[in-house]
């Protein structure tokens, strides 16, 4: 479901894919309704987790609407979710050549990049969002992991506090600000900002899978046990110390904190 593709990704594609078709310059009335038929069935295929389908239900739309950038953008974004990098970023190329202004396709190329290792590329595009848009909080927080990806930890904090100050419910947000903290050793203030998060948001799992790895090395396995519960019980990816490295992609020394735990489970 997309909600949980966001998880993965740990950021926010952007998808404009449910706005019917009500008139356009050139349309049939028959057209316009397979237009309609055709995001609706790709809407559904995307609920149902059937990515590769929905794909291509976007290419047939951009069959139909070739200068349409939503059409380039949303297919972008599938195709990032199934890891075709380099086609998903030839879309977003597309969709921005066809509107150059709007910020979408460059927030998701960003993403794209990310994917790809491409943090120089993915901080490009993420600055050029905020040239846009300077009070796009999902902007900064991307921009705070790209350049975590380049180990300036410092930086991505101070980008992941912007966006916190644009969004203070940004749960994302909040959560990546205090895995950075940790990752360059202000653990308490990294743990405080932890159990807020989980006050707010007690059913967010990866919060509760960060505070179970910090409880766990600064001794306190009792703690770290009960939160640990609750993570298998919401998302059980945490288990994976792959995924929450190079997918999740937690800070280095959160991922060894986590292996610590999970090494003696």
């Amino acid at each position: 479901m997309r909600r949980c593709i966001l998880t993965i990704l740990s950021v926010m594609l952007v998808f404009l894919f449910n706005q019917p078709v009500r008139a356009e310059v050139n349309l049939t009335a028959s057209q316009i309704k397979e237009i309609n038929q055709l995001r609706q069935e790709a809407f559904t295929a995307a609920e149902n987790g059937n990515f590769a389908a929905a794909e291509g239900y976007w290419s047939q739309l951009i069959e139909l609407l070739p200068d349409n950038p939503v059409g380039w953008s949303n297919r972008g974004n599938y195709r990032v979710i199934q890891d075709k990098l380099s086609d998903a970023i030839a879309d977003f190329n597309k969709a921005i050549d066809l509107a150059p202004n709007a910020p979408d396709a460059y927030l998701n190329r960003g993403i794209a990049y990310e994917r790809a290792g491409m943090w120089e590329n993915a901080i490009a595009s993420y600055q050029r969002v905020l040239e846009i848009n300077p009070n796009d909080a999902v902007a900064y927080n991307n921009l705070g992991n790209a350049t975590g990806g380049l180990g300036k930890w410092s930086d991505a904090i101070a980008f992941y506090h912007k966006a916190i100050e644009l969004k203070p419910n940004f749960a994302f947000a909040r959560v990546n600000y205090a895995l950075a903290l940790y990752q360059t050793g202000e653990k308490d203030k990294a743990i405080i900002e932890m159990r807020n998060i989980i006050r707010k948001y007690p059913q967010f799992a990866d919060v509760r899978a960060a505070l179970t790895a910090v409880l766990w090395v600064d001794g306190k396995p009792g703690e770290a046990e009960s939160n640990w519960v609750a993570v298998m019980g919401l998302d059980g990816r945490y288990q994976d110390l792959d995924w929450v490295e190079n997918i999740r992609r937690w800070p280095p020394l959160m991922v060894a904190a986590l292996d610590k735990f999970l090494s003696l489970k």
